[in-house]
C-alpha cells in the first residue's frame, strides 16, 4: 500500500516536470491565436511604427493594415512587414521588411525606438533626404538594406562603425558622394561584415590608407563597388581582404593599367567582375592558380592579348569556370578550342578582333547554353554545333562566315535565339534545317544570300516572336508559312523579292505586332486601316514599294513611320490622328503628297527625324515646328513651300541637318541659324528666293561641313569670318556621322534603327545624291547669286574643304594667294565673275584638284607651268582674253614659233640631234653597266682591287657626266 502511494506521488512529480517543460512551447503556440493570452508588441515600439508611418507617403495604401482594426491597433506584430520575437509575454520587433512597397517621404528617426531590431529592409522605395545618423543606436542590426532609394543620401558613414554586429550592408543607389575617405574606415571597422553592396553610390576615391586593416573585418566575402567611378587606388584597400573574398564586382569604374596579379592569388575567389573599365594588356599569369573561379567578366576594357594565350592562363579554372565575358575588347587571333572548360555555360567574346575560321572542336560542352561571338572577323564556314547539344542562345552576326549553314543547327532542340545576320552565307534553307527547332522564338538571318525553299503548306515546328529575314529570298509571292505564326511581335522581310499585294489574311495574324518592315520589295495595292493592327509604341517601314492611294490611319502611338519612295497621294491630315507623343521618326519623302504642312506637327515632342522631301507640298512652314526640340534632321527638299523660314525654328537647337533646297522660300537668310543652331553639319538653302547678304552670324557654325546657298538672290560680300568653320579648318577633326540612331519601336533591347541622312550636293559639276558618305564631304557652294567684292583671303584657311564653288557672281579682285593652303581641294569653280590679275602659282600646289573652272573672268598673264594646271582642258581657262599659255592655244609674248631654217642647216641639225641621241643613250647604257658591275665587284674582290676599280670608275663617270651635260645642252637648244 505504501509502495503504491509512493508510486502515485512519483507519477505526480513526473507529470509536473513534463508540464513545466512543455509550458514555454504552449505559451508560444498560444501567442498567435488571438485569445487573452496573446503576446502583444511593446507599446513604445508600436508608437514608433505609427510615427514612422505618419512621416511617409503611401499612395497605394500598402500599410493600410497598420492599425486598421482594434485588434491590429493593439498588436503591431501582425502588421505588414513586421516580425516579432516570442520569448516573453511582450514581444520585441526584430524585423522590418518594407521592400518594394512604393513608399516615399523621409525615414523617421522614430525607428530608433526599435532597440531589438536585427533586420531592416527598405530597399526599392522612394525615400529621400539623409539617412538619420541616429541609426548608430540600432546596435543589434545584422542586416541593413536601404538600396535603390535614388533620392536618399548620407554625408557621413561614421554611424556604421557602431553597428558591430552587422553582417549584410546594402546602400546601392544611395548618394554617398559627400562621404569622404571615412567610408572606407567605417566599413573596415565592422568585424562580422560578410556582404557589402555599394553599387552606384558616387563614392569618392580613396586618398589615404594609413588606418586600413587596424580593426578590419576578416570575414568579408562579398563586395560590390560597381558604377562608382573609382580609380585604381581602391585596390590598396581591397587586397586587405584577399584571404576571405569570394565575390568581387568593380565593374563600371575608372580602373586603369594592368589587371593586378593579386586577384589571381585569391584562393577563395569564385566571381570576379571588372567590366567597363580601362584595363589594358592581358591576363596575369597568376590566374593559373584560380582553381575555384566560376565567373570572370572583363568585358568592355582595352585588353589586347591573343585569345589563346588568355585562355591558357586560365588553365587552373578548367574544371570550375562557368561564365566567361570578354565582350568589347581588342582580343585578337583565332578562336581557340574552348571545350577544355568542361563546366562552361556562358561564353561572351563579341566585339573583339578575332579572325580566322571557327576552330575544329575536339571535345564537347554539354553545359554550354549561351555563345556570343558577334562583331568579330571570323571567317570560313558555319561551325558544326552538335558539340553544344544544350545551346539556347547563338549570336554569330556581323562576322565573315561564308558558304552553307551546317545541318547540325537542326539538332539543337533547345535553341531559342539564333542570329547569324550580316555574314556572307549563301545557302538554300529547307524544312530540314528547322525540323527540331521547336523552342526557337528569335530568328535573325538578315543580310545573307539565303533562299527559303519550303513547300507552300509547310508548318514550322516553332512559334517565333521575332522574324528577321531582310535580304533573304522568300519571294516572289508572299510567304504562306507566315500564316502559321500568330505570336510574332517583330517581322522584317525587307528586300525579299516579294511582288504583288499583301494578302488580307496577313493583317489579322498577330495581335501583338510591334514592328513591321516590308520595305524594298515590289508590293503594290492599297493599305487597310492600320490604326488597330499594331501593339502600343510600334514601328512601321513600308518604304521603297509601289503602294498607292491615300495614307490610311496609323496606330495612335506609333514610334517610327517610314513610307518613303511609294506612290501615296492625298494630304498629310492623317498625321493629326496620331494622338500619342511617341513619334520619333517620320519619313514620307518621294511620294505624290499634296497640301500644306499640318499644324499638329507640334504634338510630336520627341520627333527627331522629319523628311518630307520630293512631294508636292505647298504653303508655309507652320510656326508650330518650333515645338520639336529633339529634331535632328529636317528635310523638305523639292516641294513648293514658300514664305520665310519661321523664327520658331531657332528653338530646335539639336538640328544637325537642314535641307530646304528646291522650294520658293523668301526673305533673308536668318542670322539665328548661326547663333542658335550651332550643331549644324549640313545647311542647304539652294534654289530658293532668299535675298539680302550672308549674315556674319553664320560663321558661328563651327561644325558645318556642307554649306549651300547657291541659286538664290543673295548680294553683298562674302564674310571673311568663314575661317571660323572649325570643321573645315582643323585637319585633326575626324569625319562626322550623318546617320542617326533612333528607337524604331518600344519592345526590348533590339529595337534600334538607323536613319541615313541624304542630300543632293553639286560635286565636280554634277548634282549627286549622297547618303552614307555624306559626312565625308566638305563643300561650300555660293554660286549663282549676286555676291560682290573680293574673295576673302581667310577662305584659304579652309584646309579640309573638298569643293569650293563661287561661280556666277560678280566677284572682283584677284584669286587669293592663300588658295594654295587648301590642300584637300578637289573641285574649284570661280567661273563667270570679274576676277582679274594673274593666276597665283600657289594654285599648282593643289595636288588633289581634279575639277577646275576659271572661265569667263578678266584673268591675265601666263598660266603657271605645272603638270596639274596643264592637265585641264582649255575650257577651264576660256573667256579670259588676256590669259595665255598652255593649254590655251594663244602663246604668251616671247613664246612665238621660231623662223624656219634652210634645208642644209636643217640637215645638219638632224644629224646633230641623231648624234645627241646616240651619245645620250650610249652614255646611259655604259653608266648602268659599270654601275651594276661595280656593285658586284665590290662584294667579290679585295680592297686593293676595289680601290683600283673605283679610280677607273670615277674617271669613267666624269667622262660620262661631261658627255651627258654637253649633249643635254645641245638638246635643250634644239627644243
Amino acid at each position: 500500500m505504501m509502495a503504491r502511494k509512493i508510486s502515485i506521488q512519483l507519477l505526480h512529480v513526473f507529470l509536473l516536470v513534463v508540464l513545466l517543460c512543455l509550458y514555454p512551447a504552449l505559451a508560444i503556440s498560444s501567442s498567435g491565436v488571438g485569445d487573452d493570452e496573446t503576446i502583444r508588441c511593446m507599446e513604445r515600439e508600436r508608437q514608433a511604427l505609427l510615427k514612422f508611418k505618419a512621416d511617409l507617403t503611401d499612395h497605394d495604401g500598402r500599410l493600410s493594415s497598420w492599425g486598421s482594426t482594434q485588434e491590429d491597433m493593439e498588436d503591431c506584430c501582425k502588421w505588414k512587414g513586421v516580425h516579432c520575437s516570442n520569448h516573453s509575454t511582450t514581444s520585441y520587433i526584430t524585423m522590418l521588411d518594407l521592400s518594394y512597397q512604393d513608399l516615399g517621404g523621409k525615414i523617421s528617426p522614430s525607428l530608433l525606438e526599435l532597440h531589438h531590431l536585427r533586420y531592416l529592409d527598405l530597399h526599392g522605395n522612394s525615400f529621400y533626404g539623409p539617412i538619420p545618423y541616429q541609426f548608430s543606436n540600432l546596435s543589434n542590426l545584422r542586416h541593413l538594406d536601404l538600396s535603390y532609394n535614388p533620392m536618399l543620401n548620407s554625408e557621413n558613414l561614421e554611424w556604421l562603425s557602431h553597428l558591430s554586429l552587422l553582417r549584410h550592408l546594402d546602400l546601392s543607389g544611395v548618394v554617398l558622394s559627400k562621404a569622404t575617405g571615412n567610408w572606407v574606415q567605417s566599413i573596415s571597422n565592422l568585424p562580422l561584415l560578410k556582404e557589402l553592396h555599394l553599387s552606384g553610390c558616387s563614392l569618392p576615391n580613396i586618398t589615404h590608407f594609413s588606418s586600413f586593416g587596424v580593426n578590419s573585418s576578416l570575414s568579408l566575402s562579398f563586395i560590390d563597388l560597381s558604377s562608382n567611378g573609382l580609380s585604381s587606388s581602391i585596390f590598396n584597400w581591397l587586397f586587405n581582404f584577399s584571404s576571405s573574398l569570394s565575390y568581387i564586382n568593380l565593374g563600371a569604374n575608372e580602373l586603369k593599367g594592368s589587371i593586378p596579379d593579386a586577384f589571381g592569388d585569391m584562393g577563395s575567389l569564385t566571381n570576379l567582375s571588372l567590366y567597363g573599365n580601362q584595363l589594358e594588356g592581358g591576363l596575369p599569369k597568376s590566374f593559373a592558380n584560380s582553381s575555384r573561379l566560376q565567373s570572370l567578366d572583363l568585358s568592355f576594357n582595352n585588353l589586347t592579348e591573343e585569345l589563346h594565350e588568355f585562355l591558357q592562363k586560365l588553365s587552373g579554372a578548367e574544371n570550375s569556370l562557368q561564365r566567361l565575358a570578354l565582350d568589347g575588347n581588342q582580343l585578337k587571333g583565332p578562336l581557340p578550342d574552348f571545350t577544355r572548360f568542361s563546366l562552361l555555360r556562358e561564353l561572351y567574346i563579341a566585339k573583339n578582333l578575332l579572325s580566322g575560321p571557327f576552330p575544329k572542336i575536339t571535345g564537347n560542352l554539354p553545359s554550354l547554353y549561351y555563345l556570343s561571338l558577334y562583331r568579330n572577323q571570323i571567317t570560313g564556314s558555319f561551325p558544326d554545333l552538335s558539340v553544344f547539344p544544350l545551346l539556347e542562345y547563338l549570336l554569330l552576326q556581323n562576322n565573315q562566315l561564308s558558304g552553307t549553314i551546317h545541318t547540325s543547327i537542326g539538332q539543337l532542340h533547345k535553341l531559342e535565339y539564333f542570329s547569324c545576320a550580316f555574314n556572307s552565307l549563301n545557302d538554300t534553307f529547307s524544312e530540314a534545317h528547322f525540323s527540331n527547332l521547336s523552342s526557337l522564338w528569335y530568328l535573325d538571318l538578315c543580310s545573307n544570300a539565303l533562299t527559303f525553299n519550303v513547300s507552300s503548306d509547310w508548318v514550322p515546328p516553332f512559334q517565333l516572336f521575332a522574324i528577321k529575314l531582310a535580304s533573304c529570298t522568300l519571294g516572289p509571292s508572299f510567304p504562306n508559312w507566315l500564316r502559321t505564326q500568330d505570336k510574332f511581335t517583330v517581322l522584317d522581310i525587307s528586300s525579299n523579292g516579294i511582288t504583288g499585294s499583301i494578302p488580307s489574311w496577313f493583317w489579322d495574324l498577330s495581335p501583338g505586332l510591334h514592328y513591321l518592315n516590308l520595305s524594298h520589295n515590289q508590293i503594290n495595292g492599297l493599305l487597310p486601316d492600320l490604326s488597330s493592327k499594331f501593339e502600343l509604341y510600334s514601328g512601321i517601314d513600308l518604304s521603297y514599294n509601289l503602294l498607292t492611294g491615300p495614307i490610311p490611319l496609323v496606330p495612335p502611338t506609333v514610334v517610327s513611320l517610314n513610307l518613303a519612295k511609294n506612290k501615296f497621294g492625298g494630304s498629310l491630315s492623317f498625321l493629326c490622328s496620331i494622338t500619342g507623343e511617341w513619334l520619333i521618326y517620320l519619313d514620307l519623302s518621294n511620294n505624290l503628297l499634296v497640301g500644306e504642312l499640318p499644324y499638329c506637327l507640334s504634338h510630336f515632342k520627341v520627333l527627331s527625324i522629319l523628311s518630307l522631301a520630293n512631294n508636292n507640298l505647298y504653303g508655309e512652314i507652320p510656326i508650330s515646328i518650333g515645338s520639336l526640340p529633339q529634331m535632328q534632321t529636317l528635310n523638305l527638299r523639292n516641294n513648293n513651300l514658300s514664305g520665310e523660314v519661321p523664327f520658331s525654328l531657332k528653338s530646335c537647337t539639336k538640328l544637325s541637318i537642314i535641307d530646304l533646297r528646291g522650294n520658293r522660300f523668301t526673305g533673308i537668310v536668318p542670322a539665328w541659324l548661326g547663333t542658335h543652331l550651332t550643331n549644324l553639319i549640313v545647311l542647304i538653302l539652294r534654289s530658293n528666293e532668299f535675298k539680302g547678304s550672308i549674315p556674319q552670324e553664320i560663321c558661328h557654325l563651327n561644325s558645318i561641313q556642307i554649306l549651300d546657298f547657291s541659286q538664290n538672290h543673295l548680294s553683298g560680300t562674302i564674310p571673311p569670318c568663314f575661317s571660323n568653320f572649325t570643321a573645315l579648318v582643323d585637319s585633326t577633326n575626324s569625319d562626322v556621322m550623318t546617320s542617326f540612331i533612333y528607337r524604331a519601336y518600344y519592345d526590348g533591347p533590339y529595337d534600334d534603327g538607323t536613319y541615313v541622312a541624304n542630300a543632293f550636293v553639286q560635286w565636280k559639276g554634277q548634282d549627286l545624291e549622297y547618303g552614307k558618305n555624306l559626312g565625308l564631304l566638305k563643300s561650300i557652294d555660293l554660286s549663282s547669286n549676286r555676291l560682290s567684292g573680293k574673295v576673302p583671303k581667310q577662305i584659304g584657311s579652309l584646309a579640309r574643304l573638298n569643293s569650293l564653288n563661287l561661280s556666277r557672281n560678280i566677284l572682283t579682285g584677284k584669286i587669293i594667294q592663300e588658295i594654295g593652303r587648301m590642300g584637300m581641294l578637289e573641285s574649284l569653280d570661280l567661273s563667270e565673275n570679274r576676277l582679274s590679275g594673274e593666276i597665283p602659282r600657289s594654285l599648282a600646289q593643289l595636288n588633289f584638284l581634279s575639277v577646275l573652272n576659271l572661265s569667263k573672268n578678266n584673268l591675265s598673264g601666263k598660266i603657271p607651268s605645272s603638270t596639274q594646271l596643264q592637265s585641264f582642258s582649255a575650257s577651264a581657262y576660256s573667256g579670259n582674253p588676256e590669259l595665255c599659255g598652255l593649254p590655251l592655244p594663244n602663246k604668251c609674248p616671247g613664246e612665238e614659233t621660231p623662223i624656219t631654217t634652210h634645208a642644209k642647216d636643217r640637215s645638219i641639225e638632224l644629224d646633230e640631234d641623231r648624234s645627241i641621241r646616240q651619245g645620250f643613250y650610249f652614255s646611259m647604257g655604259l653608266g648602268f653597266f659599270f654601275g651594276f658591275c661595280g656593285a658586284f665587284w665590290t662584294v667579290v674582290y679585295n680592297s686593293r682591287s676595289r680601290h683600283a676599280f673605283f679610280m677607273f670608275l670615277n674617271n669613267m663617270t666624269d667622262q660620262i657626266y661631261v658627255n651627258i651635260t654637253l649633249n643635254w645642252a645641245r638638246l635643250r637648244r634644239r627644243l
